[in-house]
């Protein structure tokens, strides 16, 4: 199985494996380059949300 990649939103760190509890994690990712990525990923992702939010008022 291969390895899962988590990035932690407390400590900015990137975890290999469910190291810390789930409420301050993000992921999983199949790589460490995509957890480094995990803040901009978020971000990206909740301005398009917002963005359909905003055309459906």
């Amino acid at each position: 199985m291969a390895p899962e990649y988590w990035y932690n939103i407390t400590t900015h760190e990137v975890e290999e494996g469910k190291v810390s509890p789930a409420v301050d994690r993000a992921g999983p990712y199949a790589t460490r380059e995509e957890a480094e990525r995990a803040i901009q990923t978020i971000r990206e992702r909740n301005a398009r949300l917002d963005a359909e939010d905003a055309a459906d008022d």
